[in-house]
């Protein structure tokens, strides 16, 4: 199983930056086993896809709706995985959600507990 853990969530206003991190952890966790992607829930509204990093690293893949907006990386040596989110707006406020995704399998199946960006207008 892997722990996942997510910081820097807050209140911001409409046009600030703001950037998320996913700390992973685990016995069975490394970078070239899992994928590990970010996701969101406004109130109210279904689960969003926001992007990942594969399991391969070769690429990080952006949600056309918040594409040229959010962008994600990772970083190998602390082990996480930073959502940038660059001109936010107060359709952006939701519980934001780092996942793991193990290599093979459809669904991804460790989530951490959510961080919480509220943006205000």
């Amino acid at each position: 199983q892997v722990q996942l853990v997510e910081s820097g969530g807050g209140l911001v206003q409409a046009g600030d930056s703001l950037t998320l991190s996913c700390a992973a952890s685990g016995r069975t966790f490394s970078f070239s086993r899992y994928a590990l992607g970010w996701f969101r829930q406004a109130p109210g509204k279904g689960r969003e896809f926001l992007g990942h990093v594969s399991w391969s690293g070769g690429s990080a893949t952006i949600a056309d709706s918040v594409k040229g907006r959010f962008t994600i990386s990772r970083d190998l040596a602390k082990r996480t995985v930073d959502l940038q989110m660059n001109s936010l707006r107060p359709e952006d406020t939701a519980v934001y959600y780092c996942a793991a995704q193990l290599k093979g399998s459809r669904k991804y199946d460790d989530w951490g507990q959510g961080t919480q960006v509220t943006v205000s207008s």
